[in-house]
């Protein structure tokens, strides 16, 4: 069984309309996205300034059904391998279910073993359950703000020195 850190939600939305939500990645993770997201090959980087910064490349797009991110390279600075997601793949899989459309999010490679997993799976979890699914059914997102955004600060105030 895969440790890697999966979460996936239902939605009664149809599987075209998930994915289109999944590759406006601006609309549900950060409005400060730099490049396309929505084409194979395509390169695109992410960025809180002095926490994270990673840099992905789409290396999998099936419209309507799976898109994955590799990530090039990337910088935590609330983890001793300040690289540690640099290699590690994000996979959206969208199916069409008797309960509505699922959509399914892995980060390959990010496991509990990792520093960042405790820290990455409530952002993820904001982000992905949060704001996508919020996106998903409704049409609007919150990207880089939402309900638990001071759960997730205060995880970070609490292991990252930000500069004074």
């Amino acid at each position: 069984m895969s440790t890697d850190l999966t979460l996936s939600f239902t939605v009664d939305q149809t599987p075209e309309q998930a994915f289109a939500a999944i590759t406006d990645v601006r609309a549900w993770w950060s409005g400060t996205i730099e490049g396309p997201t929505d084409r194979l090959g395509a390169e695109f980087s992410y960025s809180v300034p002095d926490i994270h910064w990673s840099t992905f490349r789409i290396t999998e797009l099936e419209p309507d059904r799976r898109v994955s991110w590799l990530v090039l390279d990337a910088w935590l600075s609330f983890t001793e391998d300040h690289e540690e997601w640099k290699g590690t793949t994000v996979t959206f899989e969208v199916s069409e279910t008797d309960d509505g459309t699922l959509v399914r999010f892995t980060h390959v490679g990010l496991s509990p073993e990792q520093e960042c997993y405790e820290v990455c799976h409530t952002a993820w979890g904001q982000y992905v359950l949060g704001s996508l699914r919020s996106l998903v059914e409704s049409g609007a997102g919150r990207p880089n703000s939402f309900e638990g955004q001071d759960k997730l600060d205060a995880a970070l105030a609490g292991t990252v020195a930000l500069p004074g």
